[in-house]
This record gives structure tokens, C-alpha cells and sequence, in this order.
């Protein structure tokens, strides 16, 4: 039995959920989600729980029961709870802006630039820190990832887009090798 998969989702008090030909849609207070679990695994509501269940031991349903089962979790999880991601912005003149449904970036490019925020998800900025947040878990992550992948840090100053718990791995910059002119191999 998967570890992950056997254990039960506990269902919150205020969260309504149906399930309907292996869909599953979940309404909470923050929101609404739906997803589509696979034939093989069966969807069993007890009361105040449910519980997946596979219907044989093959290897893909092995791997789908832990995977299904995660995903539904998360949709409980965001539509009472939310999901959040941080990102911060290292480098002389950087800021960000939320300005008509779009965020803009000043990060040292001739040019701002604008990223289309998609719908279901929230961005706030505070000084050089903007947080990301939505019910969806998996689109708050790639949103994160979008946002970053404009600039990301690099690694002998440190300056870009990184996320706030991210440590980036610098290196040694270009060091003077002689004492001589000419920039030989060292000579006099």
C-alpha cells in the first residue's frame, strides 16, 4: 500500500465537495477547484473523510494512488488555506509593480516588463518582496517559476529574481594574476 495514498483527507467543516464520473470538485470559502482522478482509483466518502483507493497492485496504479491522492489533499488545502510563494528582487534599481491586472518589473533592462497575471491568482508587492498567492498549487508554482525565469539570479553578484529561501551558489569573480604591466603571465 502507498503510504501517501492510504492515508485518509480529512474534510473541514465548510468545504462541500462532489464527485461525479472520477471528477471531484471542491468549494471552499477561498474558492472552487476540480480535477480528474483516474479510472483505477476509486473515491470513497466516509462521513467526515475520504479515502482513495486502487484497484489492483500494477506498477501505474501503485504510482497514481500517491499522486491522486496528494492532488486531491491540495485541493482541499486551497480553498480553505491558499497557497503562497515568495519571491524577492536583488539588484541596484529593481522594483515591481501591480498596475491594471499585470505586474511590472524594473530590473535593469532598457525596457519594464510586463507579466500577464493569469486568472485565480494574487500578487502583492511590498517593497522588493512579491508574494504570490492562489488557491491552485500547481499554478501558484508555475507562476513563481514564470516570474523568476525573467531573470534569474546569477551567480557572481547575486542580482535577479530568486525566490525568498533560495540560496544561489556565488563564485570567485576575475582576479589580477601578475604584478607586471602588459597582463602577462606574471613577468617583471
Amino acid at each position: 500500500m502507498s503510504r501517501v495514498g492510504k492515508m485518509p483527507i480529512d474534510v473541514v467543516e465548510g468545504v462541500k465537495f462532489s464527485i461525479k464520473d472520477n471528477v471531484i470538485e471542491v468549494t471552499g470559502p477561498l474558492g472552487k477547484l476540480s480535477c480528474k482522478v483516474s479510472p483505477s482509483i476509486e473515491i470513497v466518502n466516509e462521513n467526515t473523510r475520504i479515502i482513495l483507493k486502487r484497484e489492483n497492485d500494477s506498477k501505474i496504479n501503485r504510482s497514481l494512488h500517491g499522486l491522486m491522492r496528494s492532488l486531491v489533499n491540495n485541493m482541499f488545502i486551497g480553498v480553505t488555506k491558499g497557497f503562497e510563494k515568495k519571491l524577492t528582487l536583488l539588484g541596484l534599481g529593481y522594483k515591481a509593480e501591480v498596475k491594471d491586472n499585470k505586474l511590472v518589473m524594473a530590473l535593469g533592462f532598457s525596457h519594464p516588463v510586463e507579466f500577464d497575471l493569469p486568472e485565480g491568482i494574487a500578487i502583492k508587492v511590498v517593497k522588493q518582496e512579491v508574494t504570490i498567492s492562489g488557491v491552485d498549487k500547481q499554478l501558484v508554482g508555475e507562476t513563481a517559476a514564470r516570474i523568476r525565469r525573467i531573470k534569474k539570479p546569477e551567480p557572481y553578484k547575486g542580482k535577479g529574481i530568486r525566490y525568498i529561501d533560495e540560496v544561489v551558489k556565488r563564485k570567485a569573480g576575475k582576479t589580477a594574476v601578475g604584478t607586471g604591466f602588459g597582463g602577462g603571465a606574471g613577468g617583471k
